[in-house]
């Protein structure tokens, strides 16, 4: 009689940890799937639609790196975000692993709307999406940039264009302006992971 009670209470135990983990299954959210870059078979880099699910780093306001930039008739926003993954091994290491990738969402200034009376907010319409990726088998300067108009993929921006020697002569962290995003500057100074070329500029400030 007492191994009967023993066995009924071990099976008593067994199916009350198989519901409790049932259970636990069904309320747990569903794993995160990883970000990472993704390419049509003609070398495109496809858009990373959820990139608003990502790290926001920050917004810059009628930015221009260039002191001859022409006049607009309205002012813009740029918000940057990156994929959750790449964010974590930067507050760890001040560097931006492979497969890193930076989406620039350009927006329009609205000045104008509901109760607004001075300053600007921004336009639900999107102008234009940049990707900045980071793959090192991929690109022969571990980087590229990609710029999408309405569409779902696009092509690599060439060599050629001057955003490349930009990025690479001022960047603050390899070929990004880690100098604009305010939580992730003081993580690479800490870390001694500033650009020769960030430091050459600052000191020509002073």
């Amino acid at each position: 009689m007492p191994c009967m009670i023993s066995t009924a209470k071990t099976l008593t135990l067994a199916i009350f940890l198989l519901l409790t983990s049932a259970a636990l299954l069904k309320s747990s959210p569903a794993p995160v799937p990883a970000s990472g870059p993704e390419y049509t078979s003609d070398d495109q880099l496809k858009l990373p639609e959820n990139y608003r699910q990502w790290v926001y780093l920050t917004t810059g306001f009628d930015m221009s790196y260039s002191a001859g930039a022409m006049n607009m008739d309205h002012h813009m926003f740029d918000n940057v975000f990156v994929n959750p993954e790449s964010y974590k091994a930067f507050t760890e290491t001040g560097t931006w692993p492979d497969k890193t990738m930076l989406v620039l969402e350009v927006r329009k200034a609205e000045g104008r709307g509901s109760i607004n009376q001075k300053g600007n907010f921004q336009s639900t319409n999107v102008m234009g999406l940049e990707v900045h990726v980071k793959d090192v088998a991929r690109f022969p300067g571990k980087w590229a940039f990609f710029g999408f108009d309405d569409t779902k993929t696009a092509k690599m921006t060439p060599k050629e264009a001057a955003c490349y020697t930009c990025h690479q002569d001022h960047g603050a962290v390899e070929t990004t302006f880690v100098q604009f995003y305010p939580t992730l500057l003081p993580i690479a100074q800490s870390k001694g992971t500033l650009s020769s070329g960030y430091q050459k500029d600052e000191a020509a400030k002073k």
